[in-house]
């Protein structure tokens, strides 16, 4: 398990709380499905029970321990991947761990398991003030990158670091994407730029419950 003096950034969960974490889901009768699955299921009216699950950057480390547990309670997830790195590193986390990303090859074995594969930028910039050169190439051209990699449509994104605007949604939008997803939307709040809660590895039985009552509430 890594501590947070050595995962500033929170972005890694134990397998075992992981697995934990699932089956508590699972017990109060709720399934783990998409983002893409969980939108059409609310336009369709069917989303009774569901939840979205979503992992950001697509650390190898998804495919090696994630998959494998999320197999083993029927649930699906969403794989925000940033394009523009595969096989590399997570070097946008200056003080964090280096994690492995996902391959070209290991993007498209995840994709053919049934897992919907997003986009998370070409190169996890933030987007907030970028000119429109620069958003079409975190936006649009991440989302053909992905498309010609995996041969399926790519109807999500999710906004690096949180970070967006008006012309960072409209370029969202504009791209041809279903949704998007971010951590805090304030104002944006809507379709493209959808609130999203953050389950790290301090969240047991007591913390998923309390974040399960105030999305409730919020809705």
């Amino acid at each position: 398990m890594t501590s947070t003096v050595e995962d500033p950034y929170l972005i890694t969960v134990d397998p075992a709380r992981f697995r934990r974490q699932l089956r508590w889901l699972s017990a109060r009768g709720l399934r783990g499905v998409s983002v893409g699955a969980l939108m059409r299921s609310h336009r369709d009216g069917t989303a009774a029970g569901l939840v979205g699950l979503s992992f950001d950057d697509g650390y190898r480390d998804f495919l090696e321990e994630a998959m494998p547990a999320l197999a083993e309670y029927g649930f699906t997830a969403t794989v925000y991947v940033v394009a523009g790195r595969l096989g590399g590193y997570n070097d946008w986390d200056r003080q964090g761990p280096r994690k492995p990303l996902m391959t070209a090859d290991e993007v498209r074995e995840t994709a053919a398991a049934g897992v919907e594969i997003g986009s998370h930028g070409l190169t996890h910039r933030r987007l907030a003030g970028l000119g429109a050169r620069d958003l079409a190439a975190q936006v649009t051209d991440s989302r053909h990158v992905l498309e010609d990699l995996t041969g399926r449509e790519v109807g999500g994104f999710c906004y690096p670091y949180g970070s967006l605007d008006d012309a960072a949604v409209e370029a969202v939008e504009q791209a041809g994407y279903e949704y998007g997803c971010a951590v805090s939307p304030g104002p944006h709040s809507g379709v493209y730029a959808l609130p999203r809660c953050y389950v790290g590895d301090r969240d047991g039985p007591l913390h998923l419950t309390a974040k399960l009552v105030r999305d409730r509430w919020r809705r």
